[in-house]
């Protein structure tokens, strides 16, 4: 018998008779179930950028990121977010730097091997948008700090059936605040970070 070769063309056809599965995130921000959610590590990142000798734009990513959040959309001031991000996930696209960026000259994970974020106070801002104050810790210090947060949506993850509620945050930071110093100015002391934060609830 000789076997079936299956072609690109073949499996665009079936692509394209198959029905897409619906967006799991539908729910308005105001209907979203209030309750208490742990992370989801799998789809929690954190991604950081500082420019990079004056020349371009350079980026690095932190996973494995635990914690929990209190989340109350009809009173959101109730609201509670609790984070701990492992330091030494940090990888960028030089394995070489990756290493370099865990040792003693900048982020030292042997000695400090956990960064977290208590927020102390949630202000909504329209709708899908609030401002987040928080404590983050970093390299041994703890300094105030303002995340900018959007909505995403919420609902059942058609994967594991969870109920998921999904956000994105954004916010600036001085490294050199948090007593990293390395190489300035050549490497910028302003670092943005950008936040995609899945949460499941949990009752």
């Amino acid at each position: 018998m000789t076997p079936k070769i299956i072609t690109l063309g073949m499996l665009t056809a079936l692509a394209v008779t198959l029905p897409l599965a619906p967006l799991a995130a539908t729910t308005p921000a105001a209907d979203v179930r209030p309750g208490q959610y742990r992370v989801e590590p799998g789809h929690t990142q954190i991604t950081f950028s500082l420019l990079h000798m004056g020349f371009t734009p350079y980026s690095g990513l932190f996973a494995g990121i635990s914690g929990t959040l209190r989340l109350d959309p009809a009173l959101p001031a109730a609201s509670r977010l609790n984070v701990t991000v492992p330091v030494a996930s940090i990888t960028t696209t030089s394995p070489v730097l990756t290493t370099e960026l865990r040792g003693q000259d900048w982020f030292d994970t042997a000695r400090y091997p956990n960064a977290t974020f208590v927020s102390s106070r949630v202000v909504p801002v329209g709708a899908d948008h609030a401002s987040v104050t928080g404590d983050l810790t970093l390299h041994g210090v703890t300094r105030p700090v303002v995340l900018q947060v959007q909505y995403v949506g919420a609902g059942i993850n058609p994967l594991d059936k969870a109920y998921t509620v999904g956000f994105q945050a954004t916010t600036t930071i001085q490294r050199s605040a948090f007593g990293m110093k390395t190489y300035l100015p050549m490497v910028g002391d302003e670092v943005t970070l950008s936040i995609a934060g899945a949460f499941e609830k949990q009752d």
